[in-house]
């Protein structure tokens, strides 16, 4: 009987899945006797039901705003610092005399004016809204001190114009605030009143639309009434606060008052006392001062003085005069207590951190100790390996006769011994050659200038020396985007002299480099973290949850600083503000610092590598010369020797430790004096390992071709160098690769072969790299910049359009 075959419409169902949804026996079956790992855990998991995570989210909400709520209201009253204010005019037809003036309102509370040098800032305290401002002003044209006030301001407060609401100048210091982190802040309009009331809807409609551009969501305050003033007070006490990073994890103080006692060796060094409210974080005596512009110190003690602006002043009563003998006895006790309570905390030598910023290197520390004999032994063996030279001898001598055979090339070992020697000289020098050859192509390129069409008085203001610098760098740079990172073959020295640092490899992105390799002097005096993630991790770990001993947030103290300039106080007598914060451990210690920063784009001059430029990096000022390059996920970044308007760079620096999240800004100095906004970013990572590769390309012309093979020249003038050079690979700008074959005659020409037929109009290029270190030129001493001029400005920064 034949067996039944289904046809090909049989209806095919799916399989079972039955590793989905597997029961107990099906996964123990197929487990076969294996037993899972248990998991032990310290905190046992309990499933919350519907309700309980209803509750529980009820219960994290209320707490987060109780902690926004106790925030807002520990600012400003009587047991923490007061709000301070920092109030910047946009515009120069705005009048701060007038904006002060009506903030002084003396029926709101007390008024305490302080004045010194062109500074002008008063104390409000308001009894009645349990709240106290304290309200400054920076210099004005000094744009640092803006800067450095509004690391420490809570709020700052700022003043447009009702028809332009900011021009050129103000623009400019928008940029820079912007760039470096802004706190919280608050827009009033001064002088609307005087608009007509007819224009004031169109004008207002206008002022909205020219602010948006930069306060998208932002309300309009008015400030021309004691009424409108009173409300402005109001809205700055209740608004929402903001944050910056890294000022939160760091105690912090504005200096209301400082004395100086010089030491008694040199009255230039001594004692600084700084008094003011405690910001931030809790303030230990044993960590180390930095004060902004002026380096970092240590500080001998902290003395808890009384608070010269208390918000509820104790009344004192007028006693009887039988008191009054009570009184006088009771004198000299009460004031030996007051003396012991004044100090607050003194410093522990065994605790107190150190001010050494590098590491001193010991010369003797690569010297090897005397060697034990079996090192002398492996040593002398090593020698007799080494010394064996295989010779050609007649049939039958013994070795001993072979040694005084001398060899036909034996006497060109005294000349290699040379060739070293001057190669070493060299690699010595090979810094001093490339300036040098820079300086002679530079003296080498003539230009004739025209007669000048200009008036007398606008030749008179032009530095000529300046204007031919100007377009040197204009002429370098556009002729590194055109050809980047290409360079002749000198004639005059040998090229594997020239370029012996370089070396060539077969991937940029995938071959290998070590990178404690060839490291330069200045190496030895930087520290560096073994993990830097991990450290900064734990540090800012222990702020949160480690109770440090020391001043309170919202005690007002004098510090005793110790080894302080008298610079420094000459610096706050002119009316400059003393900014002092306190460091995290580490933060004293040189290091290499990589930044990532993005061009300005109201400044259009070339800004060269190795260019010293102003950095305002967090809460630190200082001068250095950096490197740039590229900002990728590989281990070598390329050397770029301009810095880029299209692209994000890694600025690369010399410069103390500094924990991120940190707000970076590159200004650049000017011949006049005045510092222009050149770059803005943010702190990337404090890693010396990170490697920038510098590539050299030399180019050469195929003068002969032969399907895949070619004949190159002008790529090197003699035989020596092609064949030094013949292990590394060829490129040509169209996409072909290839290696050098053989040196053709003296002069030269190589023959090359590639994987496919060259162009005539092609260009063979060779590719070599070295790896650059920054500059040691860190200096901490920054010089005030020229006052803002709005014509000197507005050359950098295009007037904005209000229409």
């Amino acid at each position: 009987m034949a067996a039944h075959r289904s046809g090909p419409l049989k209806q095919q169902n799916k399989a079972h899945k039955g590793g989905r949804h597997r029961g107990r026996g099906s996964a123990q079956r197929d487990g076969k006797g294996r037993v899972e790992l248990k998991i032990l855990c310290k905190k046992v998991r309990k499933e919350l039901s519907r309700v309980d995570q209803r509750h529980r989210a009820n219960q994290l909400r209320k707490q987060k705003k109780e902690a926004v709520l106790a925030e807002k209201r520990q600012l400003g009253s009587k047991d923490g610092p007061p709000h301070q204010v920092l109030v910047v005019a946009l515009h120069n037809r705005i009048s701060l005399s007038e904006a002060f003036g009506l903030l002084q309102n003396r029926d709101m509370g007390t008024v305490h004016v302080n004045e010194w040098g062109s500074t002008y800032s008063f104390m409000l305290l308001c009894p009645r809204l349990k709240h106290r401002w304290f309200f400054t002003s920076a210099r004005p044209g000094d744009l640092h001190s803006v800067l450095d006030m509004a690391k420490v301001a809570d709020t700052i407060l700022f003043l447009l114009d009702p028809q332009e609401g900011w021009d050129s100048t103000g623009d400019y210091c928008l940029s820079c605030l912007f760039a470096q982190g802004l706190p919280t802040y608050t827009l009033a309009v001064q002088g609307f009143s005087g608009i007509p009331l007819k224009k004031q809807i169109d004008a207002r409609k206008k002022l909205s639309k020219a602010v948006e551009k930069r306060f998208p969501d932002d309300r309009l305050l008015l400030l021309d009434t004691q009424q409108e003033a009173a409300t402005l007070l109001r809205q700055l006490a209740n608004q929402k606060r903001r944050h910056l990073a890294f000022r939160d994890r760091r105690a912090y103080l504005f200096t209301h008052t400082a004395d100086f006692v010089p030491s008694e060796e040199n009255n230039l060094v001594g004692t600084l006392k700084i008094s003011g409210y405690v910001r931030g974080q809790t303030l230990n005596v044993n960590s180390l001062l930095h004060i902004v512009g002026h380096g970092d110190f240590q500080m001998k003690q902290i003395d808890a003085a009384i608070d010269p602006f208390p918000l509820n002043p104790k009344v004192i009563k007028s006693q009887k005069d039988s008191g009054m003998a009570m009184e006088v006895c009771a004198s000299g006790v009460a004031s030996d207590m007051e003396e012991d309570l004044k100090v607050l905390m003194k410093a522990d030598p065994d605790r107190q951190e150190s001010l050494q910023t590098e590491v001193i290197p010991d010369p003797m520390e690569g010297e090897q100790t005397w060697p034990t004999e079996e090192e002398l032994s492996e040593a002398k063996d090593y020698l007799k390996e080494g010394s064996k030279v295989v010779k050609k001898v007649p049939k039958g001598t013994s070795s001993y006769q072979a040694e005084w055979i001398l060899d036909e090339g034996g006497e060109s070992g005294g000349e290699r011994d040379e060739d070293d020697d001057t190669e070493q000289d060299f690699m010595e020098e090979e810094s001093q050659d490339e300036k040098s050859e820079e300086e002679e192509e530079e003296e080498g390129e003539t230009m004739t200038i025209g007669d000048s069409v200009r008036d007398d008085l606008y030749d008179e203001k032009m530095d000529e020396e300046a204007e031919e610098k100007m377009l040197e760098k204009y002429k370098q740079e556009r002729m590194e985007e055109m050809f980047p990172d290409e360079m002749d073959t000198p004639r005059d020295v040998a090229a594997k002299i020239r370029f012996q640092k370089y070396r060539g490899l077969k991937s940029f992105r995938t071959s290998p480099w070590d990178p404690k390799e060839n490291l330069p002097r200045d190496y030895a005096r930087i520290f560096q973290f073994q993990n830097f993630t991990n450290t900064r991790k734990r540090i800012f770990k222990e702020i949160e949850e480690k109770e440090e001993e020391g001043a309170e947030v919202g005690w007002y103290v004098t510090l005793h600083v110790s080894e302080v300039p008298f610079s420094v106080v000459e610096y706050f007598r002119k009316g400059a503000p003393l900014i002092a914060f306190s460091l995290l451990p580490h933060e004293q210690k040189m290091s290499v610092l990589n930044m990532v920063v993005s061009r300005n784009p109201g400044n259009t001059e070339p800004v060269k590598a190795k260019e010293e430029l102003i950095f305002h990096c967090g809460f630190r000022r200082f001068r250095a010369s950096p490197l740039f390059s590229q900002h990728t996920a590989a281990d070598k970044h390329k050397l770029q020797r301009f810095l880029t308007a299209d692209a994000a760079l890694v600025v690369t620096v010399y410069a103390p430790i500094t924990f991120p999240p940190a707000s970076v800004l590159l200004f650049k100095q000017k011949s006049n004096g005045m510092h222009s906004l050149v770059a803005t970013g943010h702190l990337l990572s404090v890693d010396p390992d990170r490697m920038v590769i510098k590539r050299v390309v030399l180019s050469g012309h195929p003068f002969k071709i032969f399907t895949k093979m070619a004949v190159v020249r002008y790529m090197f003038f003699n035989r020596e160098d092609v064949l030094w050079f013949k292990p590394v690979e060829l490129r040509t700008k169209w996409g072909r690769r290839g290696h050098i074959r053989e040196p053709l005659g003296t002069h030269g020409h190589m023959k090359c072969s590639f994987d496919g037929k060259l162009k005539s109009q092609d260009t063979v290029l060779m590719n070599l790299y070295k790896r650059v270190f920054p500059k040691w030129t860190y200096d901490p001493y920054v010089p005030e910049p020229v006052p803002w001029v709005k014509s000197e400005i507005s050359s950098t920064m295009p007037e904005l359009d209000m229409e």
